[in-house]
């Protein structure tokens, strides 16, 4: 019964923090090929858009790590199955790195920012950031494949006559 919890808590953190890193993904186009500079900065920094990401996100990301770990070790005893479940863990720990070299450092200067005239800097931490974004997704995404495939039913050979 335990595994059993842990799966559905693992998968349903796993699903929560990806969820936000894939709509960056799906705002990206239009962010990076409509919007002027001015529009990107002002939602971006001054009107509160991402707020939530890091209020709700940021503990998502921090725990899914632990989570999934605590499911490789409950896993410890069924190899193909524990092997997913600690590539999830490292795939979710990665993004996480990615999110600190990559995105970080661009919210550190668009914590900068004032309004008025765009930043001189605008198209290279614009592009940081978004792209930053972007990678950690991918990594989120194969984290959370790597553990829905550690819990997944392994599939029965077909009988065959």
């Amino acid at each position: 019964m335990m595994l059993r919890i842990w799966t559905l808590v693992a998968l349903t953190i796993a699903a929560l923090s990806l969820g936000p890193s894939f709509a960056h993904v799906l705002e990206a186009p239009p962010r990076l090929a409509v919007w002027s500079p001015e529009l990107w900065r002002d939602a971006t920094v001054f009107n509160g858009q991402f707020r939530l990401f890091a209020f709700v996100g940021a503990p998502l990301d921090l725990g899914i790590i632990p989570i999934v770990g605590v499911l490789a070790y409950l896993l410890r005893h069924e190899p193909g199955r524990f092997r997913f479940a600690l590539a999830g863990t490292v795939l979710f720990a990665f993004a996480l790195a990615a999110w600190v070299a990559l995105v970080a450092p661009a919210n550190a200067v668009l914590a900068t920012w004032q309004p008025g005239p765009v930043p001189d800097d605008f198209h290279g931490v614009r592009n940081r950031w978004e792209t930053g974004h972007m990678a950690v997704a991918a990594l989120k995404l194969l984290g959370f494949m790597a553990t829905a495939l550690a819990v997944a039913p392994a599939a029965k050979p077909a009988n065959r006559r």
